[in-house]
């Protein structure tokens, strides 16, 4: 079989529209607020656990 040189069937040969500027970037801020939620949530574990393991 051969292929074809042109764009395939059902494509369009120009690109799609990227997804506007400020959609990108408030994925982007709500990415980088989950990641730091995430980072103090387990550092705080992380220093509250060696003290529960103290005797009183």
């Amino acid at each position: 079989m051969m292929r074809s040189r042109g764009a395939r069937p059902g494509f369009a040969e120009t690109s799609a529209p990227v997804a506007c500027s400020r959609l990108t970037h408030a994925v982007a801020a709500s990415l980088a607020i989950a990641l730091s939620v995430c980072l103090t949530v387990t550092l705080a574990m992380l220093a509250v656990s060696p003290l529960t393991l103290l005797p009183a």
